[in-house]
């Protein structure tokens, strides 16, 4: 792969990690649930030890969380391209909610390249505090 290649992945990738957080605050349920493939996982940082897989389970477990305002920030978004189709991402995250409680955590992500695009294979959040 070119560099030039490379650090498109990097950027793609990138933008999927704040399309998420975009996405999540705007409780844009069904557009989170999208950005992973159909087997795709998800550990929240507040339950790192709970997976969700699949879209249909993704998609239930933000519809079942209560109603809030919230604002993410991600930071730090480092990404190890590993070949034309797959990726390794981290990312720093701060939640704001609009309780003035602030949680503070990362996500350990992996990507794959899919006919839409690079999607979530799996995404493993863990809080700091």
């Amino acid at each position: 792969m070119t560099r030039e290649e490379v650090r498109g992945i990097e950027h793609d990738c990138a933008r999927l990690i704040a399309d998420y957080a975009n996405r999540n605050d705007a409780a844009d349920w069904a557009g989170v649930a999208a950005l992973f493939v159909e087997d795709g996982r998800l550990a929240r940082p507040t339950a790192p030890d709970d997976w969700i897989t699949g879209h249909d389970a993704i998609l239930s477990a933000f519809l079942a969380r209560p109603a809030r305002t919230t604002r993410h920030l991600c930071t730090n978004i480092v990404i190890d391209v590993i070949d034309r189709d797959r990726a390794r991402g981290y990312s720093a995250v701060a939640l704001f909610l609009a309780d003035d409680l602030v949680k503070i955590g990362s996500f350990d992500d992996a990507f794959v390249r899919t006919a839409e695009g690079w999607r979530f294979a799996e995404r493993h959040g863990s809080l700091t505090f």
